[in-house]
């Protein structure tokens, strides 16, 4: 039963993820349909809650073996489709809460069966999501959830980056390192609650920080040197890193605040250029054991990859220059965007295609 529903469940993320890319082009004034422009302001919430949220809860649910994991990507899946069919306001961020609250409940099982340093930060990923839905439903705007949303995705990457340090050699101040980087950024997610400019700061320091370690310590600064699939991964992780980094520099220089000039680059610094490259390179890893269909490597994989990396570039490039330009580059920043969207649209077609061509052979 478990089995049967993993494929249905992966449905709605995919909604979630081609309304968020549209609705993400509204917002730069590309011409789209009526509904994605009706959801230009539920960009963030479409991609982080419905489509990533979705994904993730489904990996741990899958993770743990039990059944009522899985109502945590149901609640997310649902939270979109609610946005979409324009349903009352406070609906989508409940089911969002709930949708944590279960994410949550499943990594502290985990992290009881197994109490080690990266199920705990696992765990403190899934409090994050849930604390940014919980404030998304009480203050009804999104961009005050979106530091608690972009620390939910960067603790569940690096906690699940965290455990396979243990192949690299030992290191005496690795773990103590990693704690004091985490515990910054908590207090900085504190802090925006009523110290907004100082907490963000806090933030960005922590995530500059975190990009460094992961850089040291990270076993893809040995796997790069491999070959195939292996490889491919590894040059996905470091090019995130350094995104990661990117982010925490602009946010250092307020870029994380709203109204900033600088709020996009650093924004999508982070949650394009880090995130989805991580997506990248654990999709098929992750794809095969969640939804139990091979998916083999091809060198085809490195297109998008690199169209995702190359348009970004020009898109923040575009995006900073434009600063002090009347026109602010507009042209260039949207046509950047939609490479953007091609490159997550081609990725998708080339894991059909694949899945396809190993399920006919």
């Amino acid at each position: 039963m478990k089995k049967l529903l993993r494929l249905p469940l992966l449905l709605p993320a995919m909604v979630g993820l081609l309304a968020g890319v549209l609705s993400g082009l509204a917002r730069l004034g590309l011409d789209q349909p009526d509904f994605a422009l009706a959801q230009a302001g539920n960009h963030g919430a479409l991609m982080i809650t419905a489509f990533l949220g979705t994904v993730i809860s489904l990996e741990r649910a899958v993770a743990l073996g039990r059944s009522w994991p899985y109502l945590g990507p149901i609640c997310a899946g649902l939270a979109g489709l609610a946005l979409l069919a324009g349903l009352p306001l406070w609906l989508a961020p409940a089911l969002g809460l709930v949708s944590g609250l279960v994410l949550l409940a499943a990594s502290v099982q985990v992290l009881r069966l197994q109490p080690v340093l990266h199920n705990a930060t696992l765990a403190l990923g899934a409090l994050c999501w849930l604390v940014g839905s919980l404030v998304w439903l009480v203050g009804g705007v999104i961009p005050q959830a979106v530091p608690w949303w972009m620390a939910f995705l960067v603790l569940t990457i690096a906690g699940e980056r965290l455990e396979l340090t243990r192949f690299m050699p030992a290191t005496r101040g690795k773990q103590p390192a990693f704690v004091v980087i985490v515990a910054i950024l908590l207090a900085g997610l504190v802090a925006t609650l009523a110290f907004e400019a100082q907490g963000l700061a806090w933030l960005a320091a922590a995530l500059l920080a975190l990009s460094v370690w992961l850089l040291r310590y990270d076993i893809a600064r040995r796997t790069v040197r491999q070959q195939g699939l292996t490889r491919f991964i590894a040059v996905c992780l470091l090019a995130g890193y350094v995104w990661l980094a990117f982010g925490g520099l602009l946010g250092l220089m307020g870029g994380f605040a709203p109204g900033n000039a600088w709020r996009d680059a650093a924004l999508h610094s982070v949650f394009l250029g880090f995130v989805f490259s991580m997506i990248f390179g654990h999709a098929p890893i992750i794809f095969p054991a969640v939804a139990r269909i091979k998916l083999p490597y091809h060198p085809v994989f490195y297109l998008p990859l690199l169209l995702l990396h190359g348009s970004l570039l020009l898109r923040l490039g575009a995006g900073l220059l434009g600063t002090h330009r009347p026109d602010g580059l507009l042209a260039l920043r949207q046509a950047a965007s939609a490479g953007n969207g091609v490159a997550l649209a081609l990725f998708a077609l080339i894991v059909v295609t694949s899945v396809l061509r190993a399920h006919r052979h």
